[in-house]
């Protein structure tokens, strides 16, 4: 389904006026097999769609949160077919919730891109979001993703102007990720009120739904994104879950499940 995938969610969820839960992991954090716990519990915790990350050792937009799950992953040994096999063992139990994902393009450009998007296809992947790739060199990777039916999602944020935003847009498909504030991942806080404007000027650009994400922490600062957006992303704060569990030496699947569960009541039940 792939595109269809993401489309299809989106608009189950608009036809009963929710906005949708986005829940973000690192793959290979702490290991492959506790991912998988992970993916497999996220749908069943509220997770309308996942973003999965592939490690990268330079994750320039990201906080110490998920630099240090990046870390983790990467002294795991994850590779990016760890990330293609995780994905496939998703889709043999679950053939419903979208998978984007997320990313740099150094890892993208060393495979190679029709090879990138092949092996995505294939797992079962519906699209992807690199942080690093600007729409004016995107073109050879958009035709590789076009080809197997896999979105290319790009990221505005508060610094993009009217003439960027239009740039930006062209070839976007599933929907826009806006950041939500300038910085990094994990460390300043969402202010819903601040941004409603932008995102509805995102929107009416693209013509295509509005996922917002960074700063996203709580379920009151999940609610407000949720009234305002087509869906609030949390990262930061599920990836927390992990460490403390690490340092706890507990399940930490168990911990990642239970803060998304109350992260997605929140965003569910936000415009009731």
């Amino acid at each position: 389904m792939s595109i269809a995938r993401i489309d299809k969610r989106f608009a189950d969820l608009k036809a009963h006026n929710k906005s949708a839960f986005i829940a973000y992991i690192m793959a290979g954090d702490p290991d492959l097999e506790t991912t998988f716990e992970i993916l497999k519990g996220l749908p069943a915790a509220g997770a309308d769609l996942i973003e999965l990350g592939f490690p990268f050792s330079d994750p320039m937009a990201e906080g110490p949160t998920i630099q240090h799950a990046a870390e983790r992953s990467l002294a795991a040994g994850t590779k990016l077919r760890d990330v293609f096999m995780l994905v496939k063992r998703f889709r043999e139990i679950d053939q419903d919730t979208p998978i984007i994902l997320m990313g740099y393009m150094n890892p993208v450009d060393f495979l190679g891109y029709e090879r990138f998007a092949q092996s995505a296809a294939e797992a079962g992947a519906d699209g992807l979001i690199v942080v690093d790739c600007p729409p004016e060199e995107a073109d050879a990777l958009s035709d590789a993703l076009d080809a197997n039916d896999i979105a290319l999602i790009r990221l505005a944020t508060p610094t993009t102007d009217d003439s960027r935003l239009l740039t930006l847009v062209k070839r976007t498909r599933g929907f826009i990720y806006y950041v939500s504030v300038a910085g990094v991942t994990g460390v300043k806080s969402v202010d819903a009120d601040a941004i409603a404007e932008a995102v509805s000027k995102v929107r009416d650009a693209a013509n295509l739904p509005v996922a917002v994400g960074f700063g996203i922490r709580t379920p009151e600062s999940a609610a407000s994104v949720a009234r305002i957006a087509d869906a609030a992303v949390v990262g930061s704060a599920l990836v927390d879950e992990i460490k403390t569990s690490l340092l706890e030496n507990t399940p930490s699947s168990v911990k990642v499940l239970e803060k998304a569960a109350i992260l997605a009541q929140a965003v569910h039940q936000a415009r009731d």
